[in-house]
């Protein structure tokens, strides 16, 4: 097999093969085919991907056909917001259709399988059909109908389409085999009744043709030469086939089935019924709320096009069913953001900063860069004065050596401005700081190439001015789920596990001015915070920031608040000591590479509860294991960030030491991607490129210094 063919998805191995074997390329012909019954969520941007990317692959077409065989749960709504998903994803169909567009023809081959002694009309009940059924180990039974005469038939599935039975009461059956060892060629059911007004074609049927009746037969009418389905439509593949012979003229292209395992994610739900369920009962406000899973509700929340392409790209198409990470999503977006998003200043929970010595009603403009990623993105001016916010979580009256923030008697630097000391603080009745008193160094700003610019402090902070800062509302989204798989316990309602901490309102937050022409949908970083997007109810009199992911790969707020204690638990712990012993002795590749996959599993075990712990001895023990569970911990860096900064930079500088390369590389990646916090570790990342020989470390150190 060659290395072109080595690369290729099993799909499109199939495609290459029906090329190979005679079919010519013009005939290739794909199809995304959603029902209209709810929103169109991250599984479904998969499929999308999937075959409109072999659409672009072979120069083929790609239709979009809206199943709307079911009246009953479908909407126009649904139609639009999925045609607008697929198109701001970038893709575009050569045809659009619809079911409905083939129901005349549906039936009218549904007589013509009755006419064949292929299809009967059945009025038993829905329970007298489920037992007649059988089981997958026990052979189905005859309905006593089955053996209805050609001419009986034909009438009673006329007044079935002429309205003249109620619903429920009568269905039209294929004749195939009762006895059959897939359980879906037990006669299934064609059509039912349904009274119900069609978003189409209004009360014209009154009788709508089932998903399998239907599918196979639009793929035959439209040429599709693939039809992609999800995994659990494998078993109904050979009714599939079974239904296309009974109208193939043998002249034309025939339809061919084949399955790919749908995608699942971490930490929500993907069924449309439960998502139609949480709207429906206000957990969320409404389909679009950036919460949901759904492409409109990524959207609204700030992801892009090409984050979603990315991850479906990098997630790849399987056979089998599995669930994937959502910090691989989180990932996809903060590496696309990381490039194109602006980098602005925004303080979420303010204090005061009255710095003394700078001269009263004074103030200054200074220059900021607007994004170190992109040479083009320019820069922009934002003001200075005496009065500024810094965020609460930055100063401490008192704090040990390691706290690289603001404390009494200690400089920071504030990001493109001056490097200041703070003084003195004034105090509240209940002992609550309301201002920090600080000195300015004149000389040291930023960029002005004098001596006293030149001097390194180890915190940098962010800030606004007092004056000119835009008061704005800030919607902090979060999981919308504490356990990763909600709806996989039987014993427990899925809604039990809603995150009662997944949005948090901030209306007292407060962003520079250079944002009150922002648009909605504009993205932004706020630097040291985390990516934001410009909310659809944002207006020129009020601005509304939603967060689309923080800047480190973790949620964790229920384990940072204490709601969701799990026992400790040190099994995996002493498993991964017994392992990374035999790590560090073993000098075979591939014994090492087994070991690091297994202590990389085991890591992912650790309760976050052990954590802090190991911080604490990691930086002075310097044991690998500690520095894998951390790191691969989705949970920890960030979490422990809010409450345990210096330990989390004590363990980022000693990583960068380590001998192991994998300990420095993810190091070296955390501070790529959380790039606001650089300058704590800048004397030892200029020390690392003289002497990293790592090609991958060194390409990563090279972005972050320049």
């Amino acid at each position: 097999m060659s290395e072109e063919k080595k690369s290729l998805n099993f799909l499109e191995q199939i495609i290459e093969e029906d090329l190979a074997n005679g079919l010519t390329k013009d005939k290739l012909h794909f199809r995304f085919p959603p029902e209209p019954n709810g929103y169109l969520h991250i599984g479904h941007a998969a499929s999308i991907c999937l075959n409109f990317g072999l659409g672009i692959k072979y120069n083929a077409p790609v239709n979009l056909r809206f199943d709307d065989t079911n009246p009953a749960k479908e909407e126009q709504e649904y139609v639009d917001a999925i045609k607008k998903d697929i198109q701001w994803l970038g893709f575009k169909w050569a045809n659009e259709f619809y079911s409905s567009d083939y129901f005349q023809q549906l039936y009218d081959w549904s007589i013509q399988l009755i006419n064949d002694g292929l299809a009967y009309v059945d009025n038993q009940s829905s329970e007298e059909m489920a037992i007649q059924k059988g089981t997958p180990t026990e052979v189905g039974t005859n309905s006593p109908n089955r053996d209805r005469s050609i001419e009986e038939n034909l009438e009673l599935f006329m007044k079935m389409k002429n309205g003249e039975f109620q619903e429920g009461s009568h269905v039209l059956r294929a004749k195939i085999d009762m006895e059959h060892v897939n359980m879906h060629m037990r006669d299934p059911i064609m059509y039912r009744i349904l009274k119900k007004h069609h978003h189409r074609t209004g009360d014209d049927w009154c009788i709508y043709p089932m998903y399998d009746w239907t599918h196979g037969e639009s793929d035959y009418i439209e040429q599709i030469s693939h039809s992609i389905c999800t995994l659990e439509f494998k078993s109904h593949r050979e009714l599939y086939d079974w239904y296309v012979d009974q109208v193939y003229s043998g002249d034309d292209l025939r339809p061919k089935q084949r399955e790919f395992a749908r995608r699942n994610l971490s930490y929500t739900v993907m069924s449309k019924r439960k998502l139609l369920q949480l709207v429906q009962e206000g957990h969320v406000n409404g389909w679009d709320d950036p919460r949901m899973p759904t492409i409109s509700g990524l959207r609204r929340r700030g992801y892009t096009p090409n984050s979603i392409k990315k991850f479906s790209e990098i997630a790849g198409i399987s056979k089998r069913d599995n669930v994937t990470d959502v910090a691989l999503l989180e990932f996809c977006i903060k590496d696309d953001l990381n490039k194109t998003a602006p980098r602005v200043m925004a303080v979420l929970n303010p204090v005061k900063v009255v710095i003394t010595n700078y001269p009263e009603g004074k103030e200054e403009w200074l220059t900021a860069e607007n994004n170190p990623e992109d040479d083009n993105a320019g820069n922009r001016e934002v003001p200075f004065s005496k009065e500024l916010y810094i965020e609460k979580e930055d100063f401490r009256e008192e704090a040990n050596k390691k706290f690289f923030r603001l404390k009494l008697g200690k400089e920071v630097r504030l990001k493109n401005a001056y490097i200041i000391k703070a003084e003195s603080v004034v105090k509240d009745e209940n002992g609550e700081v309301l201002e920090i008193h600080c000195t300015y160094d004149p000389l040291s700003r930023s960029g002005s190439g004098t001596e006293e610019s030149q001097r390194r402090v180890k915190g940098t902070l962010h800030w606004v001015s007092i004056a000119h800062a835009i008061k704005t509302e800030v919607r902090l989204y979060d999981r919308l789920f504490i356990d990763e798989a909600p709806d996989s316990h039987k014993d427990k309602d899925f809604k039990e596990f809603i995150n009662p901490n997944s949005l948090e309102l901030n209306t007292n937050a407060f962003v520079e001015p250079s944002l009150k022409e922002a648009s909605i949908g504009d993205r932004f970083q706020f630097q040291r915070l985390g990516y934001f997007c410009v909310d659809d109810d944002n207006t020129a009199e009020h601005l509304v920031f939603n967060r689309t992911v923080s800047l480190n790969d973790s949620w964790a707020k229920i384990e940072r608040k204490g709601e969701q204690k799990k026992p400790v638990n040190n099994n995996s712990i002493n498993e991964l000591l017994a392992i990374s012993g035999k790590y560090l002795k073993s000098k075979d590749n591939d014994d090492r590479l087994s070991l690091l996959d297994k202590m990389s599993d085991l890591s992912k075990k650790v309760e976050f509860q052990n954590l802090p712990e190991l911080l604490k001895t990691a930086a002075s023990n310097k044991e690998y294991f500690t520095y894998l569970v951390v790191f691969n911990n989705s949970n920890a860096l960030e979490t422990l960030a809010k409450d345990h900064a210096d330990l989390v930079t004590e363990f980022i500088s000693a990583a960068l030491q380590m001998k192991n390369s994998y300990v420095r590389y993810q190091a070296v990646e955390f501070i790529y991607i959380n790039s606001s916090l650089k300058d704590d570790y800048i004397t030892i990342l200029k020390d690392m490129v003289a002497e990293e020989r790592n090609s991958m470390i060194a390409e990563r150190l090279e972005l972050i210094l320049n």
